[in-house]
């Protein structure tokens, strides 16, 4: 994979970030709702209890241990799409009883959750810190110019009289 590809693939990670359907405001009393982990969030004034997509399809896999993406989208209302980003992202894993899993998006292998195998995650933050390194250190600059301006090696600026 090329730097230019892999400068690509970062990007689209960051824009495609998925909010779940947060619930931002009480559907009982309007107020405003707090989050409290895993998904659940919890009215400030009512003290209502309600879930994001990821709560939802988190409660739905613990009471229902191997289910399918299509049963948990049937039963939750949660995407299927979403679904499939909560397993990309790590939140959620394929049970080891199932036919099913993910290819690692490097090499194609089986891998249960995640977007990389193990062997290929290790070699891609690899090389995000080299790439890192070397624009911190005048490889890659990013636009930036790490050449001195002639005429500053060891001068003073200034002078007092």
């Amino acid at each position: 994979m090329s730097r230019e590809e892999r400068i690509e693939m970062l990007k689209k990670e960051f824009t495609e970030i998925n909010t779940y359907n947060r619930p931002t405001y009480c559907s009982e009393c309007g107020g405003v709702m707090v989050f409290k982990g895993l998904g659940e969030y919890q009215c400030e004034k009512c003290g209502f209890m309600d879930y994001d997509d990821y709560g939802k399809a988190r409660n739905y896999v613990e009471r229902h241990s191997g289910a399918n993406a299509a049963e948990v989208a049937k039963a939750t209302g949660v995407s299927q799409k979403s679904i499939r980003d909560m397993l990309k992202e790590g939140k959620l894993e394929i049970a080891q009883n199932s036919v099913i899993f993910l290819k690692c998006e490097i090499c194609g292998s089986m891998i249960r959750s995640g977007k990389y195998c193990q062997k290929c995650e290790a070699t891609y933050h690899k090389d995000l810190e080299e790439m890192a390194r070397k624009a911190r250190h005048g490889g890659d600059t990013f636009g930036y110019s790490t050449e001195r301006r002639k005429g500053e090696d060891g001068a003073k600026r200034f002078t007092r009289e």
